[in-house]
C-alpha cells in the first residue's frame, strides 16, 4: 500500500476512533449512547465511505476531512486549556493529529497530482476547475467543523464568587440532567433568572440583588458543573429553563407568580422561546438575541444565496451533531408570548440583533426595543450603566408587581 494511502486511512481510523469514543464509550456526565446515535452513526458512516473512496476522491477529500480533523480535537485542546485533560479528550488530540496529517496527505497530492503535459489551455482551466472544488469542500468542511466545536465547547471551569451572598443549589430538567448553580435570596418576594452560566451575567445578578430581587444563575446542560452536552445556540435549553423556574416557585421567599428572567445573547433567546411555551415566566428582558438557526439567519436583512446555503449546511451539521432536530423560528414563537417583554439590541453588533425588530413586531403582550448603537454584544450594560440599571429594574418593578 503507499505511504499516502496508508497515512490516510490511518487517519480516518484514528479520527472515527475519536468519534466512537465521544457518541459511544465515554459520553457526557447525564447522556447515554443511546442518546448520540445521529451524531455517532452518521460521521461513521461517512468516515468508512471516505476510508474506501478510489484514489481520484481520495485526493479532493483529504484537505477538507483533514479539517475535521483538526475541528473533532479542538475540544481536547480547549480543555486541557481550562479544566485539563480527561475523558474523550485523550482521543480527541489523535484526532487532531489526524487531522494535521490528512491536511499534509491532502496538499502532497493536490501538488503531485498536478499535470505539467498537455497545452495549456487544457491544464489550466482543469487546475482552475480543480481548485474551485477544492475551495468549496474546504468551505463546507469549515461550517461542518465549526458546527461540531459549537457542540462540544462549553465554558468549563465555574467562577470563584459572585460577589454577592448566596447558596449553592442543584436542581434537574424533566430529561434527568443535573444542573448546578448561585442563588441570591429574594428581599421582596419576587425572583429573575440571570442566564446563562455564572460568569458572564454577574453584572446583571449584582444590580437586581441591589433592589432586592431574588437572583438564579445556573451552568446549563453541558457547561461548568452541570451535566449534559453543550450546546452554543442553546438547542434544547428551554428545558434548563424551565427546570430553574420549577425549582423558583419552590422557593418559601419566591411568589411563584413573580418570576422572571434576563438572558444575554443566547440566554435571550431561551428565555423567549420558554415564554412562548409557558406562562410561568411573568417578564422577559432579552439582551443581544439573535439568530439560532437557518431559519433566522434567511431573515436577516441583506440575507443573500451565500449565506442561506451556508447556514443549511451548518444547521444541519448541528442538527446531526446535537442529535436533535433545529428550534422554531424566533419571530414565530415571538408571536404566542403575551406577557411583558424588553427587547435589549445592538444594531451594529455583527450577531444578527437587527432580529429583535422582528421580534418585537411580532410579540402579543407589552413590548419594547431599547436599540444602543454604540453598544457591543450584550454590552449594553457596560455602554450606559445608569440608563440600562435604570430601564431594567423600572421593567422588572412594573412586570412583577
Amino acid at each position: 500500500m503507499p505511504t499516502s494511502r496508508l497515512l490516510y486511512v490511518a487517519a480516518i481510523a484514528l479520527i472515527a476512533l475519536h468519534v466512537i469514543d465521544d457518541s459511544f464509550l465515554q459520553p457526557q456526565p447525564g447522556t447515554s449512547a443511546g442518546d448520540h446515535l445521529a451524531s455517532g452513526l452518521v460521521p461513521l458512516a461517512l468516515l468508512a465511505l471516505a476510508a474506501l473512496a478510489p484514489h481520484r476522491v481520495r485526493r479532493v477529500l483529504a484537505l477538507p476531512l483533514g479539517f475535521l480533523g483538526i475541528a473533532g480535537g479542538a475540544e481536547a485542546v480547549h480543555y486541557a486549556r481550562e479544566t485539563g485533560l480527561s475523558g474523550d479528550d485523550y482521543s480527541g488530540l489523535l484526532s487532531l493529529a489526524a487531522g494535521v496529517t490528512l491536511a499534509g496527505v491532502g496538499i502532497a497530492e493536490l501538488w503531485r497530482g498536478r499535470r505539467t503535459d498537455g497545452p495549456r489551455l487544457r491544464r489550466y482551466p482543469r487546475r482552475a476547475l480543480f481548485g474551485t472544488w477544492m475551495v468549496i469542500g474546504v468551505a463546507i468542511a469549515g461550517l461542518v467543523g465549526y458546527a461540531y466545536v459549537a457542540v462540544h465547547v462549553a465554558r468549563g471551569e465555574v467562577p470563584a464568587e459572585l460577589g454577592v451572598a448566596h447558596e449553592d443549589v442543584r436542581f434537574t430538567t424533566s430529561d434527568g440532567l443535573e444542573l448546578e448553580g448561585w442563588y441570591v435570596p429574594s428581599r421582596n418576594g419576587a425572583a429573575v433568572i440571570s442566564f446563562p452560566g455564572r460568569k458572564g451575567p454577574q453584572p446583571h445578578a449584582r444590580m437586581l440583588a441591589r433592589h432586592g430581587y431574588g437572583v438564579l444563575l445556573f451552568d446549563r446542560r453541558g457547561e461548568g458543573a452541570s451535566e449534559g452536552d453543550p450546546n452554543s445556540w442553546g438547542w434544547g435549553g428551554d428545558r434548563d429553563v424551565k427546570a430553574a423556574i420549577a425549582w423558583l416557585r419552590r422557593r418559601p421567599d419566591v411568589d411563584p407568580g413573580r418570576i422572571g428572567g434576563l438572558g444575554l445573547s443566547v440566554g435571550g433567546e431561551l428565555l423567549l422561546e420558554t415564554a412562548a411555551d409557558t406562562d410561568a415566566l411573568a417578564a422577559v428582558v432579552s439582551d443581544g438575541a439573535g439568530p439560532r438557526a437557518y431559519a433566522e439567519d434567511v431573515d436577516r436583512p441583506g440575507a443573500g444565496v451565500g449565506m442561506a446555503i451556508g447556514s443549511a449546511i451548518k444547521t444541519a451539521a448541528v442538527s446531526v451533531f446535537a442529535n436533535q432536530p433545529p428550534p422554531s423560528n424566533l419571530r414565530t414563537l415571538a408571536g404566542r408570548i403575551t406577557e411583558p417583554v424588553l427587547l435589549i439590541a445592538a444594531p451594529h453588533s455583527p450577531n444578527g440583533e437587527e432580529l429583535n425588530r422582528g421580534y418585537h413586531d411580532a410579540l402579543r403582550g407589552p413590548k419594547s426595543l431599547w436599540e444602543i448603537p454604540e453598544a457591543e454584544h450584550t454590552g449594553g450594560l457596560a455602554a450606559r450603566p445608569a440608563e440600562y440599571e435604570r430601564r431594567v429594574v423600572g421593567f422588572f418593578d412594573r412586570a412583577l408587581g
